[in-house]
């Protein structure tokens, strides 16, 4: 077990199997040291555990514990081309998205979760640039995606 899986499980986490592409996309690939995931939705088990728009059907703690969702299946892609988490050098973006209510103004601390969650994980290699961004919709209805690029050890 890789010390980053050790972590997730010390923090009562596992790294999920990767969730199959829904579309012509591979979850993630690599170019040179870096590896970018497309966007993950908060899939677990092969569903969604919640659809909606946030700040309407889904509250914004629920999106924030989605957000984590969405890295932890993030890390798994990672890990499909990586081969091994402990090869992550650092985190260098995270990409949020967040399905809102036309008022709902509080993305960034639904994206939080994600950028909580590689923090809490990848210590002071998960510290990131970030983006948190609203959108209309998100594929089945998701209230979340998060998307990352990370930079591997040589």
């Amino acid at each position: 077990m890789s010390a980053v899986e050790a972590k997730l499980a010390e923090l009562g986490l596992v790294l999920p199997e990767v969730v199959p592409p829904l579309a012509a996309y591979q979850p993630a690939v690599q170019s040179g040291v870096y590896v970018y995931t497309s966007g993950q939705l908060p899939m677990v088990d092969g569903k969604l555990p919640v659809t909606g728009k946030v700040g309407a059907e889904v509250t914004a703690e629920e999106a924030k514990d989605l957000a984590r969702t969405c890295a932890l299946n993030a890390l798994a892609a990672v890990k499909s081309v990586a081969g091994d988490l402990d090869r992550v050098a650092r985190v260098v973006k995270v990409v949020g998205f967040v399905a809102s209510a036309s008022d709902f103004t509080g993305q960034p601390g639904v994206v939080n979760g994600a950028s909580e969650l590689l923090g809490a994980v990848l210590g002071d290699k998960g510290v990131h640039a970030r983006s948190a961004v609203g959108v209309a919709v998100l594929p089945l209805d998701a209230p979340v995606e998060v998307e990352i690029q990370v930079e591997l050890v040589p």
